[in-house]
């Protein structure tokens, strides 16, 4: 009921809101022409980095509040989870709309439409990977808070970040991969039967597909190659080797992550220059944030005014999620009736099939590459900027010559699709599984090489127990992204050729083109249904046997 009520409450907005299309002011593709492409790589960069700041500043305020406040928990929870299910075709066809309105006859609206779109490619995972770190903070930690009477602000930045910052910066590099898979929908944008471009790379790539000319897309795909390694070197790298500081173990590594970037950061003076303005606003910060009170938890409330409390909270979600889903219930019946639920759930079936597939073939291949590359630091230092940069290159760029290929051999989109959707999922797992294996705290290691732990035995009782939270994450996340690129991959256009598979990503992809609301509301409902259930029966229970058996 409660998903029912929030998808019908976001998708009930963007017809509601009656707002006028641009007039003439966006065109429905972008020149193809080779001189525009440092110009579109800049807009889009821009886009990246925008989206990529608004999901960081959501991760701390969403992933604080649902760990810190006890009933804002029971329901921020199953929201994000919600949220981390609808494809972001899903949230275009609320936001353009609604954007839009806010700025009618101006391109910003259209701007702001993209930039959501990749912001919700991004803030889901990375907001699960920050709450996760806050409430498995150590109890010594916590109790160390208390003790010395921080406040909640100097706890959130002394404790609460600083113990967060590893595994957000890696949850973060993944994100911002995964949103340029997208990039090509959120610029590109068909909704409500119009067609709105805006410059930058994914529409330059989705104007050259729609021509056929795979030059032209090559063009795409090698600039595209050079904005990721340029970011990688750039900018995560320095970040990812910047994140050690905060690593917490015994016994130092060998080896350890190293960025020529932030080696010259930290020899000159520039970053001292610029923060040195900004020295007197921490004091001010602390004092102002003072009155919110010290990081410990409230005592002396009685358990019957909580009970009380509890009943009351319980009482007025449980009336807003009661409206919600009657409205949509009643919406959806007088629209398009409640068997479009069964033929978009049997849809879902078939996408499901793919997603499983995907999600056992990339274990098998990748846990033990990622297990070789994350446990040899000489082999990381060079295979870890790879792996960055294949989990970051937008996937759906290949989809031109992939589906040249199956034109040419006869191969139909349904088995096809799960190549396609392999291409931008796989990586969640083999980046999570490096991850996990490079943390492993030395003093480990060095146990099992000291007592001759080899073989198979090794792998049963030291290696796999070690990356399981790790593979956890990266498995939750790599069949949530295979669940969204169901959207681009279920139908693929290049040239004059349209192939669609059979499956519940095609059919939002259509009914959003076609801007219809009810059918909308009813593939997104039995797509997050699917994604919810998987998670609620499998994935949550893997988590909670990985924090009580395998935790370091």
């Amino acid at each position: 009921m409660a998903l029912i009520a929030l998808l019908y409450g976001l998708l009930r907005l963007a017809p509601s809101l009656n707002a006028p299309f641009l007039p003439n002011t966006a065109p429905k593709a972008v020149s193809t022409d080779p001189s525009n492409l440092p110009f579109y790589a800049v807009r889009s960069l821009l886009r990246m980095f925008v989206a990529l700041l608004a999901s960081v500043l959501f991760t701390f305020v969403y992933a604080t509040a649902a760990a810190r406040l006890r009933r804002a928990d029971k329901v921020l929870l199953p929201v994000l989870d919600i949220l981390q299910s609808v494809p972001v075709l899903g949230f275009l066809s609320v936001t353009v709309t609604a954007f839009i309105s806010l700025f009618p006859g101006s391109e910003l609206g259209l701007e702001c439409a993209s930039i959501f779109a990749i912001f919700t490619a991004m803030a889901w995972n990375m907001t699960f990977a920050f709450y996760a770190s806050l409430v498995s903070q150590p109890r010594e930690l916590d109790e160390a808070a208390r003790v010395m009477r921080l406040t909640k602000w100097q706890r959130f930045w002394q404790l609460d970040v600083p113990s967060g910052v590893i595994p957000l910066v890696w949850n973060g590099m993944m994100s911002f991969g995964g949103a340029w898979f997208f990039l090509a929908a959120s610029e590109s944008i068909s909704v409500l039967n119009h067609q709105y471009a805006l410059p930058g790379m994914g529409s330059y790539a989705a104007a050259a597909i729609a021509e056929g000319d795979l030059g032209k897309v090559g063009n795409a795909i090698a600039v595209m190659v050079v904005l990721v390694i340029g970011v990688n070197v750039l900018f995560w790298r320095p970040v990812t080797a910047w994140s050690e500081r905060f690593r917490v173990e015994e016994s130092r590594a060998a080896e350890h992550p190293r960025s020529l970037v932030l080696d010259f950061l930290r020899r000159s003076q520039v970053p001292r220059l610029m923060g040195r303005p900004l020295k007197p606003l921490w004091p001010a910060l602390d004092r102002l944030m003072r009155p919110f009170g010290l990081a410990e938890h409230a005592i002396g409330v009685s358990p019957a005014r909580e009970r009380t409390g509890d009943v009351f909270f319980a009482g007025v979600v449980s009336a807003i999620v009661a409206y919600g889903a009657w409205e949509a219930c009643t919406y959806v019946n007088s629209s398009v009736g409640f068997g479009a639920f069964g033929s978009a759930l049997a849809l879902g079936a078939a996408t499901f099939a793919r997603v499983v597939v995907l999600t056992v073939a990339a274990t098998l291949v990748w846990v033990p590459v990622g297990v070789w590359i994350g446990m040899n630091p000489r082999v990381t230092r060079f295979a870890q900027p790879v792996v960055q940069i294949l989990a970051s290159f937008p996937a759906n760029f290949l989809f031109p010559f992939a589906t040249a290929a199956f034109v040419a051999l006869g191969i139909s989109l349904n088995f096809g699709a799960i190549l396609l959707m392999a291409l931008g999922a796989q990586w969640y797992i083999l980046f999570n599984v490096i991850a996990g294996a490079s943390a492993i705290p030395s003093d480990l290691r060095e146990a099992m090489t000291t007592f001759r732990v080899g073989g198979w035995l090794r792998w049963r009782e030291f290696i796999l127990p070690s990356v399981f939270p790790s593979y956890v994450t990266g498995g939750i996340t790599a069949a949530g992204g295979a669940w969204n690129a169901s959207i681009v991959a279920e139908v693929v256009d290049y040239g004059q050729h349209h192939l669609t598979a059979t499956g519940l990503g095609a059919y939002i992809t259509e009914a959003t083109a076609t801007g219809n609301f009810p059918r909308i509301l009813v593939g997104i409902f039995a797509m997050s249904l699917y994604v919810v259930v998987a998670n609620r029966l499998f994935w949550r229970r893997l988590y909670r046997l990985a924090e009580t058996r395998y935790a370091l």
